[in-house]
């Protein structure tokens, strides 16, 4: 991009690594996220080599990559050179880390960083899949070393559809859909026909093997080969626009160029995506706050916006005054009003660490009342690994209740009832219920309230006349996958035969007092955890635990820092379905950990310390675990993977699979080859290679030097006696030939 790095403190152009040296892709160690920096790398396929590569590939699919046929949203995230805390595969401990909340407003993101090949990292893939939004990488050249790699990719023709084949085959198999070009430097025009055939070949390669998938052009290096930002379509630069499937417009735009391309663009007007740098270095309407100026123009002339580096808020930490925020997203909003599905499962807003994988489907949240505080985050535990919505603040004496819009879409309904679940937390008389909005066959508008289980019909009182129902929800009894940290799951369903869902809102009120004098203002605070909607009676189907093969890899044990006893360690728990390809998918996997001791009195195990241990969650299927601390005492550990559906349901521990590893009573210098292997039935199959630090070299007894001596003799004869009649044999047979002939 023809922009400074964002607040990194780096020159223009210039690369980032990442992660910080020293790094071996090689080396078992905590997986992350990082770019592939030379061309070589990318022609040698070395990445798929790297022992991060595996935990890199996104886990959920998109649903569709059809983009609407109107005004689109591009978000291009040039978080301060990209893999910061999302680089950490398995989450980071930076709870405040960057991350984007308003999916429903977004078409395609991209992941950009200075590197050559910048692959986005599967916390963002997921996420964005999870909301119908399209993912690309980023390919980018820059500068005198771009120039180089930039003669070498495009020598031939061969060559240029040899890089093209190896970023489809990234894409393919880490799970993205796309990217975008940036040939941010000076070519030779000689080079311009190949330029042109990598382009073509890459956005064929992506079609065929990636159908719906998206190769965008940066406006950059034209037709020409002159590196002249256009910051518009034209005739430079629309031959590379003709063959693939966009432009990204350079965001030093003028008022009349957003019409001026959606003219040279014809039919295609809507794959002009004009830059917006939130940064205001150089945009139309100077971005920052006023970056909705730049979108009321290219909403009117029915063109694509790319939004590029929002993390200006993030890394400014510039709140706005309300009345601006308001007009900003309002206009965001009208650009983009349709959302392509309801989600099925939403597990709100964001987890306490930086772990996106945790994230689910996020509310559509922008409007609330000047007395209400809505909170992204919680200090107390998430529901069931996520994040929350906290609502908080004043009712007042004219304001019996409080609602927001959560979620908006179209979920059609048969004749069969559905199941809402949804989990609170709150203080005092608290209440959060929700309002469902159906549209029936004959465009009838229904209001449906679920109000809390302890709801009574006084309470309940305020609502009349505001919907079409009232339905008061029951409490799921002793439900197993529900800590014991204050939350209340509640559970109502509904038939509703021929309607569509197409909202969904939090009402937070209050128990009604049984008085009729006024009442003052009381302060409100509840938690919503998440909403589940799903057919009722259907109860999650996990396969045995005797299903799985689980094995554990690359295990190191050192000393630990808690005591002599002590120990640490360090291992790769990978699980796979047993039978072939009949594996049921799942994208969520918990892992547990169990310490057990072995009683002195007898051989039963005994469990010590917390029962069960959270470990970390996985989107693929294996987990790293780097310098556990395993304290003095414990003879066995147990890794407990449970495996989670995409409904939010998980199987229950005790019947979940698991890795059982030994401790060693001393840390030995051998190096040991374990070879665990059950039957069928068992929940585990194993095969384990165990090195515990280097070989010792043996010093053997006289008695043993003596004895191996003798052997020695023994075998060196006869050697000597094979020999001599291996030479009998050789003159025998020499002899009968020449009697036969």
């Amino acid at each position: 991009m023809a922009l400074p790095a964002s607040s990194t403190g780096t020159e223009q152009g210039a690369p980032h690594s990442a992660p910080d040296p020293p790094f071996n892709p090689l080396v078992p160690a905590p997986p992350v996220s990082y770019p592939i920096t030379t061309l070589e790398d990318l022609g040698s396929r070395t990445y798929f080599n790297s022992y991060h590569y595996p935990f890199n590939v996104s886990s959920v699919p998109l649903s569709s990559r059809r983009l609407p046929d109107r005004g689109r949203i591009l978000v291009c995230h040039d978080m301060q050179g990209g893999y910061r805390d999302d680089k950490w595969v398995q989450g980071g401990n930076n709870p405040d880390a960057f991350s984007i909340w308003h999916w429903y407003l977004i078409d395609i993101f991209v992941y950009f960083s200075h590197n050559l090949v910048t692959l986005p990292p599967p916390c963002w893939t997921n996420t964005a899949h999870r909301h119908g939004v399209q993912v690309l990488g980023t390919f980018i050249t820059e500068g005198d070393k771009g120039t180089v790699i930039c003669n070498k990719l495009l020598a031939t023709k061969e060559s240029a559809q040899l890089y093209a084949k190896r970023l489809t085959e990234l894409a393919v198999s880490l799970g993205f859909d796309g990217w975008l070009l940036n040939m941010e430097v000076q070519l030779d025009k000689q080079l311009i026909p190949n330029l042109l055939e990598f382009v073509r070949h890459l956005t064929e390669k992506m079609h065929s093997s990636v159908p719906g998938s998206s190769v965008i052009w940066y406006d950059s290096v034209t037709i020409d080969g002159d590196l002249i930002y256009q910051n518009q379509l034209n005739q430079y630069n629309k031959p590379f626009f003709d063959i693939c499937d966009g432009i990204f417009a350079n965001y030093s735009w003028e008022e009349d160029y957003p019409k001026l391309s959606a003219a040279v663009a014809g039919k295609r007007n809507y794959d002009v995506y004009m830059g917006i740098d939130v940064f205001g270095r150089g945009t139309y309407g100077g971005g920052q706050w006023k970056t909705n100026v730049a979108l009321d123009v290219l909403k009117k002339d029915r063109v694509s916006a790319a939004i590029f580096a929002p993390g200006w808020v993030y890394e400014t930490n510039q709140p706005p005054d309300f009345e601006t925020a308001q007009n900003r997203v309002e206009v965001i909003i009208i650009l983009s009003t349709e959302i392509r599905y309801l989600p099925i499962l939403g597990i709100i807003y964001r987890a306490k660490d930086s772990n996106l994988l945790l994230s689910s489907v996020h509310p559509v949240l922008f409007k609330f009342s000047l007395t209400w505080v809505p909170c992204d985050s919680f200090n107390g535990e998430s529901y069931s690994g996520g994040g929350n919505i906290t609502f908080k603040g004043i009712l007042s004496d004219n304001s019996a209740y409080f609602t927001t819009r959560l979620f908006r879409g179209e979920l059609p309904l048969g004749s069969s009832p559905i199941q809402f679940t949804y989990s609170v937390k709150s203080g005092g008389s608290s209440k959060i219920g929700l309002s469902l909005e159906f549209s029936s066959p004959e465009n009838q508008q229904n209001k449906i309230l679920l109000a809390s289980q302890d709801a009574t019909y006084e309470s309940l009182s305020q609502f009349a006349g505001n919907f079409t129902k009232v339905l008061i929800s029951h409490e799921v009894s002793n439900p197993k996958s529900i800590p014991e940290l204050g939350w209340v799951l509640q559970e109502n369903s509904i038939s509703m035969k021929g309607s569509t869902l197409t909202e969904i809102h939090a009402v937070c009120y209050q128990e009604k007092p049984d008085t009729e004098l006024p009442q003052s203002p009381s302060e409100f605070y509840a938690v919503l955890g998440h909403i589940l909607i799903k057919a009722p009676g259907r109860t999650p189907d996990f396969p045995p635990a005797s299903s799985w093969i689980v094995e554990g890899q690359y295990i190191k044990w050192g000393q630990g820092s808690q005591g002599s006893s002590s120990k640490s360690l360090s291992i790769k728990i990978s699980w796979k379905f047993k039978r072939g390809n009949g594996s049921p998918l799942y994208n969520k996997y918990n892992i547990y950990l169990v310490e057990l001791a072995r009683s002195e009195s007898n051989d039963s195990m005994q469990r010590l310390g917390k029962a069960v241990q959270f470990i970390g969650t996985a989107h693929v299927g294996a987990f790293y675990i780097s310098k556990l601390a395993v304290p003095g005492g414990i003879s066995t550990i147990r890794f407990i993977i449970q495996v989670c559906n995409d409904y939010g349901a998980c199987q229950e521990l005790d019947k979940s699979p698991f890795f059982q590893l030994n401790v060693p009573a001393k840390l030995s210098a051998m190096k040991v080859d374990a070879f665990v292997d059950v039957d069928e039935e068992a929940t585990t199959i194993a095969i384990v290679r165990v090195v515990i630090g280097k070989p010792k070299k043996k010093v053997l007894k006289r008695e043993d030097r003596a004895k191996r001596l003798e052997i020695a003799c023994f075998m060196l004869v006869s050697l000597l006696i094979l020999v001599l009649i291996g030479q009998c044999l050789e003159c025998s047979v020499a002899k009968f030939i020449r009697y036969l002939f």
